[in-house]
């Protein structure tokens, strides 16, 4: 996959193209309809399948205070992209400058003359331009005029309801993995490098990879069943490992900042300083404080088992 810094940028070679615009975070069950359109449209005109996006995200410009956190790192996010097939990934510089130009203009003066795609995909309640002026409509009155095919996507549902980043945020901060994971058609990952942490859990006969998460959205605290992959170069494939997951601040100890850590079924191996994608399959219980470490192992033991039982089925 080709990535551009700014639109200014794009090659000519690139000119042409279907295009989709959006922020695309989480890469959700909607966004996957609107990316195999592309793909699959592209593929069949002989040209690249393009994304159109902003860095930062517009509402963290426009409205700070309110910006919620992002689903996925950008390294997540290319690497999913470049899975689902698109060929150019377009990151432009979100500025109030820029959050000046109005729909025509951006239409016309972005992605018309730096761009010039031959057709542009976006979902319905597409909005875009000064003040979210422009809309899905505004786009297919103004696209054929400036040599652009304009097709809009319909809403995907999921458990009789809308799809949207937003649900998957909520999903999570409430600790509902299954949801956001039916949202996503994948659990929602995480992806950290595993750090030195005070060894607890080995003298409680289950070790734990304590992971220094890269993500800015962790799930709700309490246990959960989950799937590791590794990272690294060197790592084996795409293969995951089942293991059971507490994100909280153990409150049985001395409670302190939440942590993530991740028990791995059946593991042995060192896993310190390996870097690792934690996918949240299903909860399985809320964090509580035990009245001893008997009784605490007792329960890791239990979530252990009721973790494997879970995954037992999962990809």
């Amino acid at each position: 996959m080709r990535i551009y810094g700014g639109s200014e940028r794009v090659l000519p070679a690139e000119r042409g193209c279907v295009l989709t615009v959006g922020n695309f975070d989480g890469v959700h069950l909607g966004h996957q309809a609107l990316l195999s359109a592309v793909v699959e449209r592209a593929r069949a005109l002989s040209r690249p399948a393009a994304l159109y996006t902003f860095d930062p995200h517009p509402r963290r410009v426009l409205t700070p205070e309110r910006a919620e956190p992002l689903l996925m790192t950008p390294a997540q996010l290319e690497a999913e992209l470049a899975a689902r097939g698109v060929d150019v990934l377009v990151r432009e510089a979100f500025t109030p400058e820029f959050s000046a130009l109005d729909a025509e203009a951006f239409l016309s003066d972005v992605l018309f003359a730096r761009i010039a795609p031959a057709e542009i995909f976006v979902g319905r309640d597409f909005h875009f331009g000064k003040g979210r002026g422009g809309s899905d409509q505004t786009l297919a009155q103004l696209g054929p005029g400036l040599g652009m095919r304009v097709v809009i996507i319909p809403q995907v549902r999921a458990g009789g309801r809308d799809v949207s980043s937003t649900r998957v945020r909520q999903a999570l901060h409430s600790g509902d993995v299954a949801d956001a994971a039916l949202c996503m058609g994948r659990p929602y990952a995480i992806r950290g490098r595993v750090v030195e942490g005070d060894r607890r859990g080995r003298t409680l006969g289950f070790p734990t990879a304590n992971l220094e998460p890269e993500n800015e959205l962790i799930p709700a605290r309490g246990v959960y069943a989950t799937r590791v992959r590794f990272l690294d170069p060197d790592a084996s494939g795409a293969r995951s490992w089942p293991a059971v997951t507490n994100v909280g601040t153990r409150p049985t100890f001395e409670p302190g900042r939440v942590l993530v850590e991740t028990h791995l079924l059946d593991w042995t191996a060192d896993v310190y300083g390996r870097r690792l994608e934690l996918g949240f399959v299903d909860r399985l219980r809320d964090e509580r404080r035990f009245p001893d470490v008997e009784a605490l192992r007792r329960q890791i033991a239990a979530d252990a088992e009721a973790a494997r039982s879970r995954l037992g089925s999962a990809a």
